[in-house]
């Protein structure tokens, strides 16, 4: 890009009238950083405003969030999906606390080998906190990056995505690189948007006057492809599955079974759940979960909803135990009404309980 420094100074300027505020932002605590940065891997910025402030009033520090119990964790993280993010999260505390002290390492390398942290969430954290001179790419900035040079290929491919962090890297300031790549980020999420950028609106396209600080700078702009960059992947189309919940009570107590790591919802309770098949089929996996023989009663709903590239259409009905398996491949455990309101359980698990608590 030609003239960096006023591009640099635009933006900043821009920045200055229009940053948006958000609760993680002006503290430099690499903790409140970090957290928020996991939250909003794939989640909206709106979404992550109220769990990142529930999250931080339960967790103040990394040492209380290192010596709090996974399901109390997991149970303020319901909702936000992808939740692997909090475990790895719930781990990397755990170590920064034994290995580091308790405090958020500055070595890029000894950041990026914590769990869950990649490249730009390192970047982002030690540029934001400690003003390191490190780049960032994610979201808003590959998008906007794309635009700036005119990206034609998609931005996921490694040539493509490793000439984005090479362009990334070449507008950072030797100073305050974190408040410069909150600027950007800003500037993708606010102006720069996936969808009818404002640089499309009735506002001057170059010069001052424009309502985008990068109007004179943005090789899209010029061509006028902001609608055709960065590249749109197409989509697959949903696959269409269902599977079978079971209610089963037993003195006032409810079976749960918790999912294991490496499978999904991991470390999540929900009722017994598996793959809606033929009925045999069904009940030897559910013996196989649970340990119990089960018997499929009526019917009590059925509900639809998608995870990932799947649209799952979930039938919920009654069991009863017939008889008792010794082994179990999940951790079962025997809850009542008040613990179900307590334990972590995943979107669809927790609709199912507020249906039978009435």
């Amino acid at each position: 890009m030609k003239d960096v420094t006023l591009f640099r100074r635009r933006l900043l300027d821009w920045y200055a009238v229009n940053a948006r505020t958000l609760s993680w932002r002006g503290a430099g605590d690499p903790y409140l950083v970090w957290v928020s940065e996991i939250m909003l891997q794939q989640t909206t910025t709106q979404t992550v405003e109220g769990y990142f402030n529930r999250f931080i009033t339960a967790f103040p520090t990394i040492q209380s969030l290192a010596a709090a119990e996974l399901d109390s964790v997991n149970r303020l993280w319901e909702g936000l999906g992808y939740y692997r993010r909090c475990s790895q999260l719930h781990q990397a505390a755990k170590i920064i606390v034994n290995q580091y002290g308790g405090v958020f390492p500055r070595n890029e390398d000894t950041v990026r080998k914590l769990p869950g942290i990649g490249r730009y969430t390192a970047n982002a954290v030690l540029s934001i906190a400690f003003d390191r001179q490190l780049p960032i790419l994610e979201a808003n900035t590959q998008r906007l990056y794309a635009r700036l040079t005119a990206l034609r290929s998609d931005p996921a491919e490694k040539k493509a995505n490793d000439a984005l962090w090479h362009f990334a890297e070449s507008l950072l300031p030797k100073t305050g690189s974190g408040r410069f790549n909150q600027a950007l980020m800003d500037l993708g999420s606010l102006v720069c948007t996936a969808k009818n950028p404002l640089c499309l609106s009735d506002a001057v396209l170059f010069g001052r006057g424009s309502v985008c600080p990068a109007a004179g700078f943005c090789q899209a702009a010029k061509l006028g492809l902001q609608k055709d960059i960065p590249l749109q992947k197409i989509r697959e189309r949903a696959a269409e599955c269902s599977e079978l919940a079971v209610l089963i009570n037993r003195r006032s107590r409810t079976l749960l079974v918790r999912y294991p790591q490496g499978v999904r919802w991991a470390g999540l309770w929900d009722f017994p759940r598996t793959a809606f098949e033929a009925a045999d089929t069904v009940g030897k996996k559910l013996a196989a979960m649970t340990g119990y023989h089960i018997l499929l009663g009526e019917d009590i709903t059925v509900l639809k909803h998608s995870v990932t590239k799947y649209r799952i259409t979930l039938h919920f009905c009654r069991g009863v135990i017939t008889g008792h398996k010794n082994a179990a491949q999940y951790e079962t455990r025997w809850a009542t009404a008040d613990e179900m309101q307590t334990l972590p359980m995943n979107s669809t698990a927790r609709k199912l309980v507020r249906l039978i608590s009435g």
